[in-house]
């Protein structure tokens, strides 16, 4: 029974977190520790963590000192793990029940160093859209090069692949998962997916994900990071763009159905 540390940052989340933890207490893989780094919210969401925690002992929670940015909040998080593998949940995402059992069965069956599934899409008022993102089951550094299909709170990897490669300090200017997963796949090679939609993934108009210049700058940011010179950021980030535009339609298509 390995033990799994999930991550997450949370910043003015009380009218989503609570879903989220909840999804963490219904996994069917019961060995994981559950570390929340709240970000001085303002809001309740400090105590609603505190509430989950006093009833169970796998719920820690730390309050930062001062707001840091949700990446160096997961960070501060991590550094507090002590499982052999990280698995990331936003505090407005839900995991289906069975995520992490079947994720690490599937780690296991592939010998991979970092898993990610597809992914599914809620938005703001809990509505699923029927389009799915699948995941590739082998996915390489080109092929994330072009597009990230591994949505951060579907990602699972060893805690030894992870530590390396932080999430970036830099408050809330960049795709910092994208930057490391690039940084990860670039020395091991390949993410392999499963590819069912164990995550509902909430998109909103105001996520990093829903505002397009926005998402935009922190993708080629994301590129310039992991060692690109400028023009080549821009090229990577168009294709990039064309690839996240597409995939918006299918989603808010879905929507309709």
């Amino acid at each position: 029974m390995e033990l799994i540390s999930v991550i997450m940052a949370a910043y003015n989340a009380q009218s989503t977190i609570s879903d989220s933890i909840n999804s963490v207490l219904a996994q069917s893989y019961a060995n994981w520790e559950l570390i929340i780094a709240d970000d001085c919210s303002t809001d309740e969401t400090a105590s609603i963590i505190k509430n989950f925690a006093a009833v169970d002992s796998r719920i820690h929670l730390h309050i930062n000192k001062q707001n840091i940015g949700c990446a160096a909040a997961r960070n501060v998080a991590m550094s507090k793990s002590r499982g052999q593998w990280i698995a990331f949940l936003d505090s407005d995402d839900i995991w289906l029940a069975d995520k992490l059992a079947k994720q690490l069965k599937f780690t296991n069956e592939t010998n991979a160093l970092i898993t990610y599934t597809a992914t599914s899409y809620i938005n703001k008022h809990g509505k699923i859209s029927n389009y799915v993102l699948p995941a590739e089951q082998e996915f390489s550094y080109k092929s994330l090069l072009r597009r990230n299909i591994m949505s951060c709170s579907s990602v699972m990897v060893q805690t030894d692949i992870m530590v390396p490669f932080p999430h970036s300090n830099k408050k809330g200017d960049m795709h910092e998962d994208y930057a490391a997963w690039l940084q990860i796949l670039r020395k091991v090679g390949h993410a392999y997916g499963l590819n069912e939609p164990l995550l509902q993934y909430r998109l909103t108009d105001n996520s990093k994900s829903g505002n397009r210049l926005k998402s935009a700058k922190m993708v080629y940011r994301a590129y310039h990071t992991a060692g690109y010179n400028p023009l080549s950021a821009i090229l990577l980030t168009l294709r990039y763009t064309l690839h996240s535009v597409s995939k918006r339609r299918h989603i808010k298509a879905g929507y309709l159905q």
